[in-house]
């Protein structure tokens, strides 16, 4: 699996700061609601497949896709009580480059394994049968849905619904309990010395983000001019590729505006990058990014992933020297 870790190094900047961001407002208004709508609409996925485990089920894949928003909402925030247990990577087991999602969940249908019939244990089972993209399978690949016994199937829905729902508490409990006040209360003896050290954490937070999107969300079904890749495109048994790129935008847009806040020139550039970018995707029509193999059509998600890339020069640079803080950034792909 390709998994885009990034290698940052961040060090203060002999400038002057002119944003003027509000870590508490950050906090309350942007990171504590987004952990708390993934608590609760992952809750409520587990109720609904309890009731309906059916694949079809409207209802089931209705309640899917307003868990997987919230998750693509919060996804950016890849630090702290995210970090703890690989619990991002149990939620969001993705790019799997070598299928082990399909492999996992085939196993575990053709062993009948007990373990699916145990929630609290499931936590055990490869990382890569848990999560989103491991429901997706069993809720819209018609390959997987063929295979193993009807109720051994829906067992197994289940019980990843209700992993994921105890993933999703986990994280918002940590950060209402400890995490925030983490941030908060920064010191010699902390895990963050002072405040710069905690915006140097959230701004990495926000370029990871924008990469994300350009090399995997976007980069992965594209390919190159000759090997274009449809089939990798993000959660497109689903057709969710296209509105993980806005999900994921808005929300970059929303934390970067609170890093430039004070800046007004700053956050102007900023809000008109990032409607550009949005604009560009919606005039795109393309859930699932198959028009990759259309060079129109590849043109224009080209551009899309520039104007991507557009805000996180503006991000690395102005946004870096508006808050002190510079931003030396590597991302490093492994298998």
């Amino acid at each position: 699996m390709k998994r885009y870790l990034l290698a940052a190094t961040l060090v203060c900047a002999p400038v002057q700061a002119a944003a003027d961001p509000s870590i508490p407002d950050i906090i309350d208004d942007h990171i504590l609601p987004r952990f708390e709508a993934l608590a609760t609409t992952t809750d409520t996925l587990s109720h609904v497949a309890q009731e309906t485990c059916l694949p079809a089920s409207e209802d089931l894949r209705r309640a899917y896709g307003i868990a997987f928003d919230a998750w693509i909402s919060a996804s950016h925030l890849r630090f702290g009580p995210t970090e703890v247990d690989d619990r991002a990577f149990a939620l969001a087991f993705w790019p799997d480059s070598r299928g082990a999602t399909p492999q996992a969940l085939a196993k575990l249908i053709a062993d009948q394994d007990p373990i699916a019939f145990d929630p609290d244990s499931y936590a055990d089972v490869s990382i890569a049968a848990r999560g989103f993209y491991a429901l997706e399978f069993l809720i819209y690949d018609d390959a997987l849905l063929q295979q193993g016994d009807a109720q051994y199937h829906c067992t197994l829905v289940q019980t990843v619904a209700a992993d994921i729902a105890a993933t999703a508490a986990a994280i918002h409990r940590d950060w209402v309990e400890e995490h925030a006040d983490v941030l908060l209360t920064p010191g010699a003896e902390a895990l963050y010395r002072n405040d710069e050290e905690v915006l140097r954490e959230l701004l990495k937070a926000l370029t990871a983000g924008l990469q994300f999107t350009q090399d995997s969300r976007l980069g992965r079904p594209l390919g190159t001019f000759e090997r274009p890749r449809p089939t990798r495109a993000e959660a497109r048994r689903s057709g969710r590729s296209a509105r993980h790129v806005t999900l994921s935008l808005e929300a970059l847009h929303d934390l970067a505006g609170h890093l430039a806040a004070g800046d007004a020139a700053l956050t102007a550039t900023l809000d008109q990058q990032f409607a550009d970018a949005l604009a560009r995707l919606a005039e795109l029509d393309v859930p699932v990014f198959a028009g990759v193999s259309d060079p129109q059509t590849r043109f224009r998600i080209e551009v899309l992933s520039q104007a991507v890339g557009t805000i996180r020069t503006t991000v690395l640079t102005g946004l870096g020297q508006a808050l002190g803080v510079s931003a030396g950034f590597n991302a490093l792909d492994g298998d």
